[in-house]
């Protein structure tokens, strides 16, 4: 009986298994009709997990936050999601700093360039920072702006709080409902997982075969690498383990959406995935899952501080520039603050990263070697801030439970 169950459980993970190894061979193979098919493949599925993201994180939103009982309620799981973000943040780019130092990878090999046409045409990301908030209520969706769909979701829902009994109860049915009816959309989507990942398996493979490996880029590389490893390895499960969670658990019960993660190197197309993981597997009262997993992944970017901090530094420093140990020490904060405020852009930390170096007067070219690996650290990085979202909701969670005298309504389990 235990075994069956046992066998049960693994059954899901086949699929992905024999997606992966097709990948590979597919790769290898390098016929351009499959590679065609293979791109083709992933970009539908991409298309299809962002056409269902923005919607998720409104109406989730909405549907939580329109059912507390006060402003009040609102504010303290706020203030608690908020809480952890900011100190997984900051150790984030805090280690990334350290790590940095240590290694030291600007004194190696100098790989300097003097032109490439690769280099992204540079943002304004002071107007990123403006278009947080929309001249009407259509444009954060069609301009895929997940940051101002969090500020109108938090507007209509402070609105909603504030209105009589009857409009209240009305509205929050209706978000629930549309809420539903977004998730049931979003596990039809989640059956084409094993097609999707063979797609991004055999161009990932075909992207590893094109780089060639440059001198001077392996200690940056470890840089990242390292940083980002450390977070998710040793930072957040001891963050889990202070609070009486288990990091095992934890990591078991969010894998699906930590490959979805992974292999689409988005947080946002996670997002559907991270919320039912989070419910039905972590443990978490429905209520916070639904309030913390859209705001984390929309705020909180642990591995975007880290690379940030450590690309800046390394570029910048690599053409000459020096740093006192208070400077080095204020772009803990910078990066903090940078990947908190992550404009909803993409490559978002590679252009953050850029707008640094453009505003300091430093050249660009470097970047453009950075470049063809960052979809590589993207892919690891994604993952990790999802991890990052879900030890943060768990930890939130906990926390709410232990500071209230009552369960959240329609609570169905404690977190573990």
């Amino acid at each position: 009986m235990h075994d069956g169950s046992k066998q049960k459980r693994l059954s899901p993970m086949q699929p992905l298994l024999i997606a992966v190894l097709l990948g590979l061979g597919c790769a290898w193979l390098n016929c351009p009709i499959i590679n065609q098919l293979s791109e083709v493949l992933s970009e539908l599925f991409i298309r299809l997990l962002k056409l269902v993201s923005l919607p998720i994180i409104f109406f989730s939103l909405l549907a939580t936050l329109s059912g507390m009982s006060s402003m009040r309620h609102m504010r303290i799981f706020g203030g608690v999601v908020l809480k952890y973000t900011l100190l997984t943040t900051l150790s984030a780019a805090g280690l990334a700093l350290l790590l940095y130092i240590l290694i030291n990878p600007a004194n190696g090999p100098s790989i300097l360039i003097t032109k490439s046409d690769d280099i992204p045409e540079k943002i304004n990301y002071w107007q990123h920072i403006l278009n947080t908030v929309p001249s009407n209520i259509i444009e954060p969706f069609y301009q895929n702006n997940s940051t101002a769909v969090l500020l109108l979701a938090l507007l209509l829902s402070t609105a909603v709080i504030s209105l009589k009994t009857p409009h209240k109860a009305t509205l929050q049915q209706l978000f629930e409902s549309l809420f539903a009816a977004i998730m049931q959309m979003t596990r039809l989507i989640m059956k084409l997982i094993p097609l999707a990942v063979w797609g991004f398996i055999t161009q990932f493979a075909q992207e590893l075969k094109s780089q060639s490996v440059l001198q001077g880029l392996p200690l940056y590389l470890l840089c990242i690498l390292l940083a980002n490893i450390i977070q998710a390895m040793a930072v957040l499960p001891i963050l889990l383990k202070m609070n009486g969670l288990s990091p095992w658990k934890a990591v078991k019960a969010m894998w699906p959406a930590l490959t979805i993660a992974f292999f689409s190197k988005s947080s946002s197309a996670a997002l559907a995935s991270a919320v039912d993981c989070a419910e039905n597997r972590l443990g978490v009262d429905k209520q916070i899952a639904r309030f913390s997993m859209p705001l984390c992944i929309t705020v909180n970017m642990n591995a975007c501080a880290a690379f940030i901090l450590i690309t800046v530094l390394f570029v910048s420093q690599s053409h000459g520039v020096h740093y006192s140990a208070l400077e080095l020490v204020g772009w803990i904060f910078i990066a903090t603050v940078a990947a908190i405020g992550n404009a909803s852009v993409p490559m978002g930390c590679y252009m953050l990263s850029s707008a640094f170096l453009s505003t300091m007067g430093v050249p660009l070219p470097l970047l453009a070697i950075i470049l063809p690996f960052y979809a590589l650290i993207d892919m690891l990085e994604s993952a990790i801030n999802v991890w990052s979202d879900a030890c943060v909701t768990a930890v939130a969670a906990q926390h709410l439970h232990k500071t209230t005298n009552s369960q959240p309504e329609n609570n169905t389990h404690r977190v573990f």
